[in-house]
């Protein structure tokens, strides 16, 4: 299929906002979307890198703010 992978990434990060706990300097989330697309967010540097064993993924500082904007935008 072919599709706009920069929307998902925005998309999936918006959803990773509703489901993270931390603060603006960092969170975590649950890592259960697709591993190319958290491969990607990883290269963008918004998470830590996916492929630990954890079932949580790390988020950096600037992906918790990438994460409120892109939900702010998108979802309300």
């Amino acid at each position: 299929m072919d599709y706009n992978e920069d929307k998902v990434d925005e998309i999936t990060m918006a959803l990773l906002y509703l489901v993270m706990s931390g603060d603006e300097k960092g969170g975590q989330a649950w890592k259960t979307f697709e591993a190319q697309t958290l491969d990607r967010l990883h290269a963008k540097g918004w998470i830590a890198d996916p492929k630990r064993r954890s079932p949580y993924v790390q988020v950096t500082p600037e992906g918790v703010a990438m994460a409120k904007a892109l939900f702010t935008k998108h979802c309300r």
